[in-house]
């Protein structure tokens, strides 16, 4: 089996400067959809593209730590690419369950679910260490997660058995 590695692209939005320069060219144009247009497409440009796993297929980011976590499909044991976001470089790789999907992180307590497509599990990861904690049993090909930081509850949807 060849295993092809891809890479997460980071794509940065001048959020700030998105209103006044949207608003001089609706002000001085008469097709005013057309100039909003163009001035978010100028604001908004790929600043890296970091190599991590195979088939990368989600994605979340801890805000506090300014790390980000991508979960790598393919990959033959099921990873996570850990990003350095000041750096934009891979820290760690970590091993979970089989065909992890989806990624949430709980930026409070510093904890990242993953959602284990391939052996109907969840990962939980202890973020200061990088290292997995826990493994949690779920319904059938769990394909998303989310947590609520505020209760720390974590939310699971098991597309094998329609279940939540």
């Amino acid at each position: 089996m060849r295993l092809i590695q891809r890479a997460a692209i980071v794509v940065t939005a001048a959020v700030a400067l998105l209103a006044p320069v949207a608003a001089m060219a609706t002000a001085a144009s008469a097709s005013p959809a057309t100039s909003t247009a163009r001035a978010v497409t100028a604001a908004i440009r790929v600043t890296a593209t970091i190599p991590v796993g195979s088939f990368p297929a989600g994605v979340a980011v801890n805000p506090r730590t300014n790390t980000i976590y991508v979960t790598n499909f393919d990959d033959a044991s099921g990873t996570v690419s850990v990003i350095r976001g000041r750096t934009n470089t891979v820290r760690a790789t970590i091993r979970v369950g089989r065909g992890p999907v989806e990624v949430a992180v709980n930026p409070r307590t510093n904890t990242i679910y993953v959602a284990n497509e391939g052996d109907g599990t969840v990962s939980v990861i202890r973020g200061r260490t990088n290292t997995v904690r826990a493994t949690i049993p779920v319904g059938g090909s769990p394909a998303a997660v989310a947590v609520n930081p505020r209760t720390n509850t974590i939310y699971v949807a098991n597309g094998g058995d329609d279940t939540v």
